[in-house]
């Protein structure tokens, strides 16, 4: 799985900036705009939280865990607007520090290994965009991508009773992934070889699942799939108005930029972080079809 340091160079880094661009509780995962992009990206962002709340049916008397809950988007919904009782997860110090601050109770922790002793069970569980991070290429490469996300059900499902709901959102490869020896940062800028090179840098230590299928298959036999749609074309649409929101000026943001010119100049890896910046290789890959983005519910039998 990618750690702690892997998710520390890739959230962390942008905690500030991003915050001061989406603001303290942004969203940093596919919005929901089904088909409707006149839509701005808060009213996707509000209608993606109240269909996984509905989905897992929250109400006042639920306790949900926030699985990779980043800076707390969907406990903040579900708090306020549910009544509900969160506690979110994350493995990014400036994810949590900033959820704390805005009264979220977020920890930071290893979502894979969390037992009924560490906070009891969950009506509802969420997992938006973790399972993303969970196989690392090393771990893929070993033949071990099934048994990690069997594994990472099967704590899913000690954590909730029978009839327990749990939503998950996720990236997975797609028809057109090309194979991992040809990824390659050097290769013709915007190529399949270039922009899936330039997602290893930003996610160091992830490796997708190959389809819905895989997600499916290990989710079974504890949990049968409720519900299943594509979120592709929403997540470049959302995507490109993060674009915008990066760009507009802020003096404060600015300056922040300003300060990373000497890490920009001494750190190569930090360099490909800028490139991935200004290409975004992600709504690449989706439009290319090299990757796909779904939303699952799911119900432990």
């Amino acid at each position: 799985m990618a750690d702690k340091k892997d998710l520390d160079f890739t959230y962390t880094t942008i905690d500030k900036i991003f915050r001061l661009s989406m603001g303290e509780t942004g969203d940093y995962s596919g919005a929901k705009y089904d088909g409707d992009f006149s839509m701005s990206l808060e009213e996707a962002q509000l209608a993606k939280n109240k269909f996984i709340a509905d989905s897992l049916k929250i109400n006042q008397e639920s306790r949900v865990l926030d699985m990779a809950c980043g800076w707390g988007p969907f406990s903040h919904y579900i708090t306020r607007e549910r009544g509900a009782t969160s506690i979110g997860l994350t493995l990014s110090n400036g994810q949590a520090e900033a959820c704390q601050k805005n009264g979220l109770k977020v920890l930071v922790k290893d979502c894979r290994y969390v037992k009924p002793q560490d906070f009891g069970t969950f009506d509802a569980i969420a997992c938006i965009g973790g399972l993303e991070h969970f196989c690392s290429i090393d771990e893929w490469k070993e033949g071990k991508q099934e048994k990690v996300y069997r594994d990472f059900f099967e704590t899913l499902a000690n954590l909730m009773p029978r009839g327990g709901m749990v939503y998950m959102q996720t990236m997975t490869f797609s028809k057109n992934m090309i194979d991992y020896e040809d990824l390659d940062v050097k290769a013709k800028k915007g190529s399949a070889a270039h922009v899936m090179a330039l997602m290893v840098k930003e996610f160091p230590g992830s490796w997708l699942p190959y389809g819905p299928e895989m997600v499916i298959r290990n989710a079974e036999p504890n949990f049968k799939l409720i519900s299943q749609s594509s979120g592709r074309l929403d997540y470049i649409e959302t995507i490109r108005q993060w674009r915008k929101r990066f760009r507009k000026f802020n003096l404060k943001k600015y300056g922040l930029y300003l300060s990373l010119i000497p890490k920009y100049i001494m750190d190569k890896e930090f360099r490909h972080q800028v490139a991935v910046f200004k290409i975004s290789p992600n709504k690449i890959c989706f439009e290319k079809e090299i990757m796909d983005h779904y939303r699952f519910v799911f119900e432990k039998i």
